[in-house]
C-alpha cells in the first residue's frame, strides 16, 4: 500500500469479502457531502481486504463524515445478510494520522491485544470462572463501577500460588493479527503501548516479548508465595488509562492528534475519546457507538491500514 498523504481525511473500508459496490457507495456518499477524492489504495490481510479512499475537504466536519459513512455501511451490512463479523466496516481517519509523522498506538489488553480475560483464567483455578465472567461482562458494558468490580473479582483469588501466573501465561493467545500490527508500527518507527485493567504479572513478560514501548497494568498483591486477594496501588481504571495515553505521548513528544487507542470495554472510553483516533475492537455496544470507528471482525491488524502501513 502506498503512503498517500495529500488528504484532509481518509475513509478505510474493510471486510472479509469487501465488494466494489460497498466501496462505491461510501465514496459517492462522501463526495455528495462536498469532499473531493484525491487518491485511493488497496490492502489486504489474513482473511480480509481493505480500500482506502483519500479526500480533500479542509472545512468538512469529520463528525458529519462519520455519520454519513456509518449510515452507508449500516445499509450495506443489512443487505449483506452475514453475521456481524462478516459485514463491511469503515473508519474515518483524520489527516493528522496520515503520512510519516511518528505515532503512538495504545491498546487495551484483555479481549483486545489478547483473546482472553485473564481474571477469568485465574478464577477458573478456584472454580469461580462463571461468577467472575458475569461480573466482568457487566463491568465492560459499563453497568458496574470498574474499580469496585475489580476488587470484588480479585478477592476470590486469595490463596492461589504465585506459580499460577506461569500456567496462565501458557494459555494466553494474541488476537489475530496483533503481532503483525505491532511489528508493522514498530518497524515504521512508531511507538506501541498496552494499558490494562488486568495484571502486570501477565502483561510485563508479554510486553517484553512483543517489544512494546510502554506497558501498565494492575499489580496483584502477593505474600509468602500466594495471592492476597488485593490489588496494590492505584487501580488502572478508565481515567488512569487516559492518563497513561496522555503521559506516554507527552514523554515521546507525540501530539495527541497523532495517537491511536484501541479497546473493547467501558473502561476504555476515556482513552478512546482522548486519542486522535479511538477504535472499538469487537466491543460492547456502548463502546462501538461512542468510538470514532469500530472493527467488528477478529483481525486486529486492520488498524495498520488506517494509516497506510504494510509489514
Amino acid at each position: 500500500m502506498k503512503n498517500l498523504v495529500t488528504a484532509d481525511f481518509a475513509v478505510v473500508c474493510y471486510a472479509p469479502q469487501l465488494t466494489n459496490a460497498d466501496v462505491s457507495a461510501v465514496k459517492e456518499a462522501v463526495l455528495t457531502d462536498g469532499a473531493h477524492l484525491t487518491g485511493s489504495d488497496s490492502g489486504e490481510g489474513d482473511g480480509y481486504r481493505t480500500e482506502r479512499l483519500l479526500f480533500s475537504a479542509p472545512s468538512m466536519d469529520l463528525a458529519q463524515v462519520r455519520r454519513t459513512v456509518r449510515n452507508v455501511i449500516s445499509t450495506a451490512a443489512r443487505s449483506s445478510g452475514t453475521q456481524i463479523a462478516g459485514q463491511p466496516g469503515a473508519a474515518v481517519v483524520p489527516g493528522a494520522l496520515l503520512g510519516t509523522t511518528r505515532k503512538l498506538l495504545v491498546m487495551d489488553v484483555d479481549s483486545t491485544l489478547i483473546k482472553q480475560e485473564v481474571i477469568e483464567l485465574l478464577a477458573a483455578h478456584v472454580g469461580r470462572e462463571t461468577e467472575v465472567a458475569a461480573i466482568t461482562e457487566a463491568a465492560m458494558r459499563g453497568e458496574l463501577d470498574f474499580t469496585q468490580s475489580l476488587h470484588q473479582r480479585v478477592a476470590v483469588l486469595a490463596g492461589l500460588p504465585e506459580s499460577v501466573f506461569d500456567d496462565i501465561a501458557e494459555h494466553i493467545e494474541l488476537s489475530d493479527g496483533a503481532d503483525v500490527l505491532i511489528d508493522t508500527f514498530l518497524a515504521a518507527g512508531h511507538a506501541v503501548a498496552a494499558v490494562s485493567g488486568g495484571f502486570s504479572q501477565i502483561l510485563e513478560p508479554l510486553a517484553d516479548r512483543l517489544g512494546l514501548t510502554y506497558s501498565r497494568a494492575n499489580i496483584l498483591g502477593t505474600s509468602a508465595g500466594k495471592l492476597t486477594g488485593n490489588v496494590e496501588g492505584t487501580v488502572v481504571d478508565r481515567a488512569v488509562k487516559e492518563d497513561a495515553l496522555r503521559g506516554w505521548a507527552a514523554e515521546l513528544g507525540i501530539a495527541m492528534e497523532h495517537t491511536i487507542a484501541v479497546g473493547d470495554g467501558a473502561n476504555d472510553l476515556d482513552m478512546l475519546a482522548a486519542a486522535g483516533l479511538g477504535v472499538a475492537f469487537n466491543a460492547k455496544p456502548a463502546v462501538r457507538e461512542a468510538a470514532a470507528c469500530s472493527i467488528d471482525v477478529p483481525q486486529l491488524d486492520i488498524v495498520r491500514h488506517f494509516i497506510g502501513s504494510q509489514p
